[in-house]
């Protein structure tokens, strides 16, 4: 008789657990946040608002993307770290954020410690757009106009320590150039100012310049990778005139560390193929993206060989900020 208790109580318990393991959530049940570093209008908001669109069709969840500019990025990523690491706060770490890590004191997080990767979506060419109104139809001739009148000449970023702060402190100093920083508190301002000649010159992410160069708004002289962009084929590389000059933006998605690695590996698992479907990819490609589809550990490898690139880029140049 005490055994058929036993059993019966085993039994009741296993019957009571069903439910309960059938009542667990499956990520997502709830809208995903997206921080972004970046101005409504810039390349990362383009680019988070692609991959939003994309997941909400697959999962049924709105990914809200949340824009928190300031501080070349790093508001966004104090911000991110304030939340629950649940899996339900993202941030899109970018070239910019990452070069502001490297250049600012004093920070209160560690961007290579306190993130966890989740995928690493592509590579983007910065695009040197001038104003039509300037008498320069190539980086050579750029660099002429800058070399007759020092610190004469003035270009925009998105805030000092910025992704287009960094690619321009680079181009000058490569260039034996000296010319006047006006930073904005995103690149669209600057690129608008670029179009009216308040400004003379500014280093954009292709989807955030390409609307303007195609429309005859802005002049394309230069890319700032290796190679020539596809979608700007006569449009030479800085590389070709300054010898040695390699930069490019880049976009992925992490969250706070501690997220749960379940969570994580599905996030990364979706947004890799998304990246390598034809319709989303070809959505990609024509903003300029050089898609990667990284996972999680793809994205660590290449945040490890980014931080060696651009701490040297910052030694070299000396580029240094005080907040």
């Amino acid at each position: 008789m005490r055994t058929q208790n036993i059993l019966a109580a085993l039994a009741a318990t296993a019957a009571l657990a069903i439910p309960a393991a059938h009542a667990q959530p499956v990520f997502p049940d709830k809208p995903i946040r997206l921080i972004i570093g970046s101005a409504p209008g810039s390349g990362p908001d383009i680019m988070a608002r692609l991959i939003a669109d994309h997941l909400y069709g697959v999962w049924g969840q709105r990914v809200v993307v949340d824009t928190r500019p300031g501080v070349a990025g790093i508001l966004s990523a104090e911000q991110a770290l304030r939340a629950n690491p649940d899996g339900y706060t993202w941030l899109m770490l970018t070239s910019q954020l990452f070069v502001a890590t490297s250049v600012y004191p004093g920070l209160k997080f560690n961007l290579d410690t306190d993130f966890d990767s989740v995928s690493l979506v592509g590579l983007v060419p910065w695009v040197v757009t001038i104003s039509p109104q300037l008498p320069a139809n190539s980086i050579s001739e750029l660099i002429a106009l800058a070399k007759k009148s020092p610190g004469k000449l003035r270009y925009g970023s998105g805030g000092p320590g910025s992704g287009e702060h960094f690619a321009t402190v680079q181009f000058t100093h490569m260039a034996g150039i000296d010319m006047l920083h006006v930073p904005y508190k995103g690149v669209a301002g600057a690129l608008i100012d670029t179009i009216a000649n308040e400004i003379q010159m500014q280093f954009a992410v292709y989807p955030a310049a390409w609307p303007h160069v195609s429309s005859g708004r802005l002049r394309a002289i230069g890319v700032g990778t290796a190679k020539r962009a596809p979608g700007l084929p006569n449009v030479p590389t800085i590389g070709e005139t300054v010898p040695g000059y390699v930069n490019f933006g880049w976009y992925s998605i992490v969250a706070p560390k501690g997220s749960p690695t379940a969570v994580l590996n599905k996030a990364s698992a979706e947004i890799v193929k998304a990246a390598r479907e034809p319709a989303f990819g070809e959505r990609l490609k024509t903003l300029g993206i050089e898609i990667i589809a990284g996972g999680r550990k793809e994205l660590d490898d290449f945040r490890r060989s980014e931080r060696k690139r651009v701490t040297e880029i910052v030694k070299a140049s000396g580029i240094s900020i005080t907040r």
